[in-house]
């Protein structure tokens, strides 16, 4: 049986432990409180650029002429999926939402006989999907040695994702990510970005976008 003095130390112990923890609580909070306030302020910005980009593709008139990352390339053969996930674990079903997502995708895609190429962003998301489709996974990148990304490392991967599409290597793009809601709840998404939108001649002509195009479409 322990002695009172070897009581005494380890509720000193404890308690010295039970500060460190609350300063490191507190430092996350901070750190999360600045991830959340950069989330959505970013938001309107990305909404409202998206829907610029899917009235510009309602107001072509000639698809001949409009730039294919709007119209596509009149192709359904090879799909690019990118999986967007984070480099560090301890973080709930964060990771694993967004992989259930993107392999029902992909199963879809190979089941349907089409191609399928995939870029891993962030390593916990490769290390989910490796088992089963490490062979169509094209590019491999992860910011762990990274501190604060900037938007320089998001137009990294967007030019593979372009020079990609230029090369004529995919006819659809398709982002896998977690669309933040609040800080426990990010509800998984799968969002097409290439072509920016898939549009039938019948919601063409249902639909009337307010932009002109000087001198031409092209």
């Amino acid at each position: 049986m322990p002695s009172l003095d070897d009581l005494k130390k380890r509720i000193k112990s404890v308690k010295s432990t039970q500060k460190i923890t609350k300063a490191m609580k507190m430092v996350a909070a901070a750190k999360l409180k600045k991830a959340q306030d950069n989330a959505e302020k970013g938001r309107p910005f990305s909404d409202k650029m998206q829907n610029i980009i899917l009235n510009l593709t309602l107001a072509m008139k000639n698809d001949t002429n409009a730039p294919k990352l709007l119209t596509g390339t009149g192709n359904d053969k090879t799909y690019l999926c990118v999986l967007l996930t984070a480099d560090r674990g301890l973080c709930g079903g964060f990771n694993t939402n967004i992989c259930k997502l993107a392999k029902k995708h992909f199963r879809k895609i190979l089941n349907d006989g089409k191609n399928l190429k995939i870029i891993s962003v962030g390593s916990k998301g490769y290390d989910q999907i490796k088992k089963d489709f490490s062979k169509y996974v094209i590019e491999k990148r992860d910011f762990k040695n990274i501190k604060n990304i900037t938007f320089n490392d998001a137009q990294n991967i967007g030019k593979i994702i372009l020079d990609l599409f230029e090369n004529n290597q995919f006819d659809k793009c398709f982002l896998f990510f977690n669309n933040f809601k609040n800080v426990i709840t990010q509800i998984p998404k799968a969002q097409q970005i290439i072509p920016a939108q898939e549009v039938d001649n019948q919601s063409k002509d249902q639909n009337v976008a307010n932009y002109d195009f000087e001198p031409d479409e092209d």
